[in-house]
């Protein structure tokens, strides 16, 4: 574990990820194309959906990465908080951007699906309703870091928020279990018995899973390296003030 705590230095953390940023940027290009593109136009159209069906590559990814994005916001803040690692703070405010990008992406595309499904844009269902707090709390949390000057304050507080919004996080992900009604569909992906995705889809939408993944890992760790100048650039800067 000491080792581990290593790279919640700043200088080992710039260091290590000098080599391995552009290692999991490359990584993220091609999976994440090669999972696409199989997706789109290597698979067949549904037998009920047809091809609209297809925007699953899409949607399922980003819904994924936006609900595992907040759980990295925590445990990264749970981190700050016991352990006062600066650089756990800042990856978890590099995180939240991309968390809300992701959500984004997610709630556009699952409009663009649930519509000739459902016959609707918007449903006030209790996944979809809980993925919009989500997103709330996204913007909430990004605008709290920007009002407190103070970093370690900024850090203490959105740390209690993202507490706090790891409900809606889970409820986003398990409110199929929770409630039977609803449009939203169960699953694609289980654990449980029976089939839910052919593996004609399932194949190219593990790839697809993959490749948000390391989109994610990357952008986060760019994010993390930025933030870590800015707080390097405040501190020369206060410097030569008092000088």
């Amino acid at each position: 574990m000491s080792s581990f705590w290593e790279y919640a230095n700043p200088r080992k953390f710039m260091q290590t990820t000098d080599w391995l940023l552009p290692v999991v940027a490359w990584s993220a290009v091609v999976v994440t194309a090669t999972g696409l593109i199989w997706g789109f136009f290597f698979t067949p159209d549904d037998f009920r959906q047809g091809s609209t069906v297809k925007i699953i590559f899409l949607h399922v990814p980003s819904a994924l990465m936006a609900i595992n994005a907040w759980i990295m916001m925590l445990v990264a803040s749970l981190v700050w908080v016991v352990r006062r690692h600066h650089v756990s703070a800042l990856a978890a405010k590099a995180a939240a951007p991309v968390g809300l990008i992701m959500t984004m992406i997610a709630l556009f595309t699952g409009a663009v699906w649930g519509q000739p499904m459902w016959g609707t844009w918007w449903a006030w269902d209790p996944r979809l309703t809980s993925f919009l707090i989500l997103f709330l709390l996204y913007l909430g949390y990004i605008a709290l870091w920007a009002a407190i000057e103070d970093p370690d304050t900024g850090a203490d507080l959105t740390a209690v928020l993202c507490l706090v919004g790891t409900v809606f996080a889970l409820l986003s992900r398990y409110a199929a279990f929770f409630w039977s009604q609803g449009l939203h569909q169960g699953a694609s992906l289980s654990l449980q018995s029976g089939t839910r995705v052919d593996w004609a889809y399932k194949a190219p939408l593990y790839v697809s899973m993959a490749g948000f993944a390391l989109i994610f890992v990357a952008l986060v760790l760019a994010g993390t390296r930025t933030e870590i100048r800015n707080r390097r650039m405040k501190a020369l800067v206060a410097r030569e003030r008092m000088a």
